[in-house]
């Protein structure tokens, strides 16, 4: 009997793993449609409390829904424009630029000879003798990496108003769908917290991140950069993706920096203060602000960042925080930890 119990259970685990596999394989390979839909449901669940408090003034909610998306794709709009003339002119200037940067990279000719040097005593590759900037083809194919096309903006939006116009009707057929009162009960308090926890988690995280494009504008302004505010509201956009947004925008911070000034020290000024800023928000102000219950595991978050990235890029990396609160939501209701603690020590 023991050894038909065995052999069950390793074909439940294995008939598990090969569903894993084929949802992650079709979420991959469908791409154009479930990350639009996965987006829709996310930002409305997040916009969600938003309608509920225009419904408070009388206004129906599919018109609150249309006011809401309006309003957030007139300020991703606002955010991108101060992005985008900057962007347009340096990426007109990207030969000038390049053969800029590589000139004023010099400075490191010398510890690269150095390298190189140590390198043959000891029998490694020797292929580090000048310091090569990388080509600049990949500018194309990384425009479309990060660009939706217009269907799936299209989509996105679409879904996002309905959504929001319909999470009532959602919320009660989701709901009822279960027969058992207890069944019910849980549910709703699975989606009043997933709710209450992604709207709380926008709108602290919203604040947050326009005080970094702020202070980022404020620090290009002082230390001289040049257009400070499209800066800072690269800072702003690029603090939403956590880990990698503030890791981009450091780079681009020295790389603006030794192209627009003459001295290194000079050059490394603005992203030394940015270093420290973006330390003290992420160690200090962000824990403070956003407290235990939204609080999360640094190995989960850098786990779910790396695996939605990979599955859905940018915007991925966007929804890793999201969908991560949602799972560890859904698990807390559906598998509560009763288990006896161990002992401390």
């Amino acid at each position: 009997m023991p050894p038909v119990i065995r052999r069950q259970e390793v074909v439940a685990i294995c008939l598990v793993g090969l569903l894993i596999i084929c949802i992650i394989t079709g979420l991959y390979l469908a791409k154009a449609f479930f990350l639009p839909i996965t987006m829709a449901f996310i930002v409305g669940t997040m916009l969600s409390p938003a309608a509920s408090f225009l419904e408070r003034f009388r206004i129906p909610r599919a018109l609150a829904a249309v006011l809401i998306v309006i309003t957030a794709t007139a300020g991703a709009t606002f955010m991108v424009g101060l992005i985008g003339s900057p962007a347009v002119e340096w990426s007109s200037k990207l030969p000038e630029l390049g053969s800029m940067l590589k000139e004023k990279l010099h400075v490191f000719d010398r510890p690269l000879a150095l390298w190189q040097q140590l390198q043959s005593t000891i029998g490694g590759p020797d292929n580090l003798g000048s310091l090569h900037l990388p080509k600049i083809d990949w500018v194309q194919p990384a425009l479309e990496f990060l660009s939706p096309t217009f269907a799936e903006f299209l989509l996105f939006i679409a879904t996002l108003i309905m959504f929001i116009a319909s999470w009532r009707d959602l919320r009660r057929a989701l709901i009822m769908n279960f027969g058992e009162r207890e069944w019910r009960l849980r549910t709703l308090r699975i989606l009043n917290e997933i709710e209450g926890h992604l709207g709380n988690y926008l709108l602290i995280v919203t604040m947050i991140n326009v005080g970094v494009g702020i202070i980022t504008g404020l620090i290009c302004a002082i230390t001289g950069m040049p257009n400070p505010a499209g800066l800072g509201a690269l800072a702003a956009i690029l603090n939403f993706i956590p880990i990698i947004g503030p890791v981009a925008m450091f780079a681009v911070l020295v790389v603006v920096g030794i192209v627009s000034f003459p001295t290194l020290g000079g050059a490394l000024l603005a992203p030394a203060m940015f270093t420290v800023m973006t330390f003290m928000e992420g160690h200090f102000l962000t824990p403070m602000i956003v407290g235990r219950r939204l609080a999360l595991n640094a190995l989960a978050v850098f786990l779910a960042l790396a695996f939605w990235t990979w599955l859905w890029g940018p915007m991925g990396a966007f929804l890793s925080s999201p969908l991560l609160i949602v799972a560890l939501i859904v698990k807390e209701h559906l598998m509560p930890d009763d288990a006896p603690q161990l002992p401390e020590g």
